[in-house]
């Protein structure tokens, strides 16, 4: 059993993610830990505090997970984690219950502590696939669309007043494009676990929760009230393969090859860059790297939870480049799973 700090953020506003294609039609429900992470760093800096010269501000974090509290009455919110991406196929006759579970990209914690603990859950077993409430599989009472997107009708103008009254300049006329942003139901909203000093999540928090995360901040979207809580998950005493609960970048060559050589492994990549947003800079796109996804099953023998992965700096080194780092943080919280 193991007990971790968590940050329960509760959107006011609408929130738009931009996906790895920056198609502004669709948006990610969940925030990566990296992102989230400089988010944070970033706040520091406008507050003055000093960042650490390797980017670490002494405390890992989980990537931003779905919680669903239907209102303030109700006390309790239903936590939900990342389905491993390696898990024993269910042994299921019916193709229409197959293809139900197979939607399942989250477990409420209970159910994640099962898998943890290598069970399997389905096999022929109706009550739990009459769980499956869309994306998620819990066996608690809820709205499977308490995340939910609307997209709506935009006009892109363009910021040169003489440009935008040119008429006979086709290219900058005004230009409609669509916008898809995300709305959370009751109570309901995005969580994050963080696992060593918290201070200085503590000291960037409140700029944040004002400032917002995502696209069309200077709006108000991606506002949110957030308050901090606990939260226990069982684990197993030992395990030889590891669940990751964060974007991991690993630390060298030799790491992610020993991790990765095995048949009970699964893993997705993902590429990270994007755009930096200092002032002044943001026109210029960030380095690039890939890491391993939230829900990666390695091959790593632990018996608690650990942080592995590094942080690192993807500043491009071009002529009228920033004079600062552009920390993008690798470091993934890791559980024990175990694989029978």
């Amino acid at each position: 059993m193991a007990k971790y700090s968590i940050y329960k953020l509760h959107f006011t506003a609408p929130l738009h993610l931009g996906d790895r294609r920056e198609d502004y039609g669709t948006s990610q429900k969940v925030v990566s830990s990296d992102t989230f992470y400089a988010a944070l760093t970033a706040c520091l800096a406008k507050m003055g505090h000093e960042i650490p010269a390797d980017g670490d501000l002494g405390v890992a974090i989980s990537s931003l997970f779905p919680y669903y509290q239907k209102d303030e009455s109700e006390k309790k919110a239903v936590f939900f984690m990342p389905s491993p991406l390696f898990q024993p196929m269910p042994k299921l006759s019916d193709i229409g219950k197959a293809k139900k579970v197979k939607k399942v990209k989250w477990l409420d914690v209970s159910l994640f502590e099962r898998i943890l603990a290598g069970e399997e859950l389905f096999n022929n077993n109706d009550y739990m696939v009459a769980s499956v409430q869309g994306e998620y599989l819990t066996t608690s009472s809820i709205d499977k669309d308490f995340i939910h997107s609307q997209v709506a009708q935009r006009v892109q103008v363009s910021r040169n007043v003489d440009d935008a009254i040119d008429k006979e300049d086709d290219k900058h006329k005004a230009e409609t494009f669509y916008m898809d942003k995300v709305f959370f139901k009751g109570e309901s909203g995005l969580y994050f676990i963080a696992l060593g000093d918290t201070t200085n999540i503590d000291k960037a928090m409140p700029m944040l929760a004002m400032e917002g995360v995502g696209t069309d901040r200077n709006i108000g979207n991606g506002c949110f009230e957030y308050s901090k809580e606990e939260i226990v998950i069982n684990i197993p005493n030992e395990a030889h393969h590891a669940v990751s609960l964060s974007m991991f970048f690993p630390e060298s060559q030799e790491q992610i090859t020993s991790m990765l050589n095995g048949e009970d492994v699964a893993y997705d990549m993902e590429r990270r860059g994007g755009w930096i947003t200092s002032p002044g800079y943001n026109k210029i796109r960030k380095n690039v790297i890939y890491g391993l996804t939230p829900g990666s099953v390695v091959k790593y023998g632990i018996h608690e939870t650990i942080v592995l992965g590094k942080t690192v700096d993807l500043s491009p080194n071009i002529p009228n480049g920033p004079q600062h780092p552009v920390w993008r943080c690798g470091k993934a919280i890791f559980l024990p799973i175990t694989i029978k």
